[in-house]
């Protein structure tokens, strides 16, 4: 393609290190629709005729439809997804598909293609986390009355269901639907007409070209827009979040499915055994989830440190866009579709949560706000129920059945009522907060949202 100025031929090993048909080929459905609507364009200006615009249409599409069946032959000799079609189209169709690149450049290509490509990635995306919050919010359902501990520290805090547990979860999807949604917008813009940064003496029709390819609009810088890689960069940033919320919800379900916990039973379908020790079911899911994370953190990291110090305009250390966003995308792609499938079928153990909630100490804070009910200051109350918490320790006496007049005066025999776990979650009616009604209600609103 730049034969003219060259004299030699590029070494191998350059046609190796530069090439990017190996990643970029899955590109080509978003390269093909640019060029259909480059080509129209041009037709429009009177720089193709109805039969030759007729001639790169069917070409391209006939160049679809081989690649999509597997039966076209990509080259590193052309080393891109762009110059594979365009070679391709200019041997199918003759001098005619050499004149589908006037007026654009490669720079401009890829950026249009990429954008394309994040569009239909992230409304992908969108289904996908939809789809795992379904997953959640029935298991919700099931269980939204099952009682078990909360914890701060990995220590047991105080009561409330699973429902409201795995609700918290659908509320950071939605948080990672709405930042994949805010991208989407800022990216759906379309850059091709910029050229290779300075535009074209050649003026197409780029608002027409933007609303055949359903952009929003035109990009207003021609430097900016080929060197723009901040969209790669938010969606590997929006990526990373869904994987850390991801990650936590892994953390959550190993330790609930350890034998120390046992508050869950993940299938057989979704978990897998040891080659040595028999009596193994290991949640291998959620810890490959756990680690895929890193993976996600990785891209992210890349993207950032290849852009960070690149003059304007288009330097090929924007090739190195592509393994990242792309391997993000099948990571996180796949990491949700299990987990979704994984989480439609677990299984909580209902009578091993019931018996970790029936921890008296889960309680000690509402015995601290009966207390201020009584007209004492919460920080005198919190004094109190610690010197109680003690005197169970040490006595070994459970909290619920120690003599609390013997720690102070100020319980009275009424101070007992407050152990119970029904009384104590039916208190909690603030928004927010995890009482049965609460998250019944929580979980209709939900249904109708999703």
């Amino acid at each position: 393609m730049w034969k003219g100025r060259f004299s030699q031929a590029t070494a191998d090993l350059v046609q190796q290190y530069g090439q990017s048909i190996s990643y970029d080929w899955r590109l080509y459905p978003h390269d093909i629709a640019g060029s259909i609507a480059h080509a129209r364009a041009q037709l429009k200006a009177g720089l193709l005729t109805d039969r030759e615009f007729a001639q790169i249409e069917t070409g391209l599409f006939e160049i679809k439809e081989e690649i999509a069946s597997g039966a076209f032959e990509f080259s590193i000799e052309y080393e891109d997804i762009h110059m594979n079609i365009e070679a391709a189209l200019t041997k199918k169709i003759g001098a005619t598909g050499a004149k589908l690149h006037t007026a654009r450049s490669r720079n401009d290509q890829v950026a249009t293609d990429t954008r394309l490509y994040c569009r239909t990635a992230v409304d992908d995306l969108d289904g996908l986390v939809r789809d795992l919050q379904r997953a959640l919010l029935d298991r919700a359902q099931k269980y939204a009355t099952t009682v078990l501990p909360g914890y701060t520290h990995l220590q047991r805090g105080q009561p409330v269901t699973v429902g409201h547990h795995l609700l918290a979860y659908v509320e950071m999807l939605e948080r990672d639907k709405d930042r994949l949604q805010d991208a989407r917008r800022r990216l759906n813009i379309c850059p091709l007409g910029s050229g290779a940064l300075a535009g074209s003496t050649i003026n197409l029709d780029r608002e027409a070209i933007a609303r055949e390819l359903g952009f929003d609009g035109v990009t207003q810088n021609s430097m900016d827009a080929i060197s723009d890689r901040d969209y790669v960069a938010e969606l590997l940033f929006a990526f990373s979040l869904v994987g850390s919320h991801l990650s936590r919800l892994s953390e959550d379900l190993i330790l609930w499915a350890s034998s120390e916990f046992g508050f869950l039973n993940l299938s057989d379908a979704h978990t897998t055994g040891s080659s040595l020790m028999p009596q193994k079911k290991n949640p291998d899911v959620c810890e490959l989830t756990r680690g895929k994370s890193g993976r996600l953190y990785g891209n992210l990291t890349a993207i950032l440190t290849a852009i960070k110090g690149l003059p304007l305009t288009y330097n090929r250390d924007l090739q190195e866009d592509k393994e990242p966003l792309f391997d993000s995308i099948d990571t996180l792609t796949l990491a949700l579709r299990v987990n979704a499938e994984m989480i439609a079928a677990m299984e909580i153990n209902e009578m091993a949560c019931l018996k970790a909630a029936s921890d008296p100490l889960l309680l000690a804070t509402d015995l601290a706000d009966w207390l201020v009910k009584q007209g004492i200051p919460f920080r005198s109350a919190h004094e109190l129920v610690g010197k109680a918490v003690a005197a169970a320790v040490n006595s070994g006496t459970p909290l619920d059945q120690l003599d609390l007049t013997e720690v102070d005066p100020a319980f009275t025999a009424n101070a007992s009522s407050v152990f119970d776990l029904q009384t104590a979650l039916a208190a909690r009616t603030n928004s927010g907060a995890p009482s049965i009604e609460n998250v019944r209600a929580q979980i209709t609103r939900w249904q109708k949202q999703l």
